[in-house]
């Protein structure tokens, strides 16, 4: 705890009317989030049919008998809205331990999440265990040397944990319980604590193509807090998106192919990040693209983004695309000391401009010594960009499911997913499965395939790179996840902040986007700007 006290230091260094701009058709069609054609408010179903509540708090029960009301509310200025640093202080100076911590954000969960006029259902399982081991991180005799020691931290349902089911939202993965995920060693090597998993958009919204995001079989449909059934969670980590939003959990991890991180943060006023394909290992996460996944942090503030990736970097032998460590000797935590926008060149497409969300987030980068060029964007497309997903999703499945999933699962590929859910296709898939079937018929040749990713690559790359060279850009601006497509192929970090909010109280981001292996500079941009501007506010139902 020495060591941590000291750490904590650092933290003091820190603290020295709207009209919406959409995205182009090209931007839409790119981006997971937006492939589905149902308005998020068309709902046929709401809660889930597979959740039993009774069931859910069950090994909580005694546990909570004693932690009252009284208790919650003495506790709020504590916990709720704190950063990570904030609430380790509070733990050292005695006010606050792991224990109430943990029961703290169950007993907020359970009063919030299921079944009541404020319900989100954004989690679809808890840790059984999660008290014990908060009351192990308080008796942990050892020197604490990581912030994300002790922190409850909730998972999308795509990634695997030992002691949970792994259901990436679909009834027929009900039972997939499976060891930890690469990721989750990471995190429980440093002590951080599985509070539990969130809903999401089922099998990561590439199923379905006409339900709503947020929605899945398992976890029923997740809700905004900043507007419920009014306002879209985005997708596909919609339930770590609305968790950390609610302030259900310290943070959240989600994962995204091409805006499913981006998407849903800067829908419910978080701070997402989406890193460079390899930083992260995908081991033990369900797929859809071996190409363009990758799992990263989605939290209330910059400073807890760049703890919980310190926790979640790092080579994975069993991860192709997966970068030495060696290569990158970084803690993006204590780099944030470092942050500083002056003289960086950020280009600002022109037609964004109409935002006044965005006009004013430039005005502030700039009283910060930014420079702001305005471009006009490459008009650059993004070919055979949904067979690049379906071509990799039906041979990555097989492949998870093989090497991560219960032996007891007894599906082996995407059409034997399509065969289980006519089973009861009322319960299982009342939007049906569109984007599945798609999968199943399309084919390529290895050559084929290869020519497809290599395009969009080399497109999504010059789509940036281009303004980049012309004007000796550091950065590129965008908004929510306008640009998540060409980010994606182009397999270049991207990170979205909260820059305020519309007319009609929906959230947005301010997004920047850089080259591979820019997270220290994107998360030192983003602290900045968060800095500067204190644009995220609660949602107000949930205080």
């Amino acid at each position: 705890m020495r060591y941590l006290l000291s750490f904590l230091l650092i933290i003091l260094l820190f603290n020295c009317k709207n009209t919406q701009s959409e995205p182009k058709d090209s931007e839409v069609s790119t981006d997971i989030s937006a492939i589905s054609s149902k308005d998020f408010r068309e709902l046929k179903v709401l809660d889930s049919k597979y959740i039993d509540k009774d069931q859910l708090w069950q090994p909580f029960e005694k546990d909570l008998e004693d932690f009252t009301e009284e208790m919650y509310n003495t506790l709020k200025p504590l916990i709720l809205e704190q950063d990570i640093p904030t609430i380790q202080n509070y733990i050292l100076d005695g006010k606050l331990n792991y224990e109430k911590l943990v029961k703290f954000y169950l007993y907020r969960i359970r009063k919030y999440d299921r079944e009541n006029e404020l319900s989100l259902n954004s989690i679809i399982s808890l840790n059984p265990k999660v008290i014990k081991n908060a009351i192990e991180a308080d008796n942990a005799n050892s020197e604490i040397t990581s912030y994300i020691f002790g922190m409850p931290i909730l998972l999308k349902d795509n990634i695997n944990v030992k002691g949970m089911p792994t259901t990436a939202g679909a009834v027929v993965m009900q039972n997939n319980n499976t060891q930890d995920a690469h990721i989750v060693e990471r995190l429980k090597a440093k002590g951080a604590i599985i509070l539990g998993k969130a809903n999401l958009s089922e099998w990561a919204y590439f199923f379905c193509g006409d339900c709503p995001s947020g929605y899945s079989a398992i976890g029923g449909q997740t809700l905004n807090p900043y507007g419920r059934r009014v306002f879209d969670t985005g997708g596909s980590s919609s339930g770590s998106g609305v968790a950390v939003a609610a302030n259900f959990a310290a943070a959240a991890i989600g994962s995204e192919t091409s805006g499913s991180i981006l998407s849903p943060s800067s829908q419910n006023s978080v701070v997402g990040l989406k890193p460079t394909i390899g930083l992260v290992s995908r081991s033990g996460i369900v797929p859809i693209s071996s190409t363009l996944d990758t799992a990263g942090p989605m939290t209330k503030n910059v400073i807890d983004n760049a703890i919980l990736l310190d926790a979640i970097f790092g080579f994975d032998a069993t991860d192709s695309k997966s970068v030495s460590s060696e290569t990158l000797k970084v803690s993006y935590f204590e780099e944030l000391r470092e942050a500083s926008i002056k003289d960086k060149r950020f280009g600002a497409p022109k037609r964004l401009l109409e935002d006044s969300l965005y006009v004013q987030a430039i005005v502030d980068l700039k009283s910060k010594g930014a420079i702001i060029v305005e471009i006009e964007e490459e008009k650059i497309d993004l070919p055979n960009f949904l067979r690049l997903l379906n071509l990799d999703m039906k041979a990555d499945l097989p492949k998870y499911l093989e090497q991560y999933a219960d032996a007891s699962v007894a599906i082996k590929s995407v059409q034997d997913v399509i065969e289980f859910n006519k089973t009861d296709s009322i319960n299982i898939m009342p939007y049906g499965q569109k984007l599945f079937e798609g999968i199943v018929a399309d084919n390529a040749t290895d050559a084929e395939f290869q020519a497809i990713k290599s395009t969009l690559k080399t497109n999504g790359r010059q789509y940036f790179d281009i303004p980049f060279a012309a004007h000796n850009l550091d950065g590129f601006l965008s908004i929510n996840n306008y640009h998540a497509g060409f980010a994606a192929v182009a397999e270049y970090p991207a990170i979205t902040v909260p820059m305020g909010y519309t007319e009609e109280g929906a959230p947005k981001g301010l997004t920047f986007i850089s080259k591979s292996f820019s997270e220290k500079k994107l998360l030192q941009w983003a602290y900045i700007f968060e800095q500067v501007s204190n644009r995220r506010k609660a949602p107000k139902n949930y205080d």
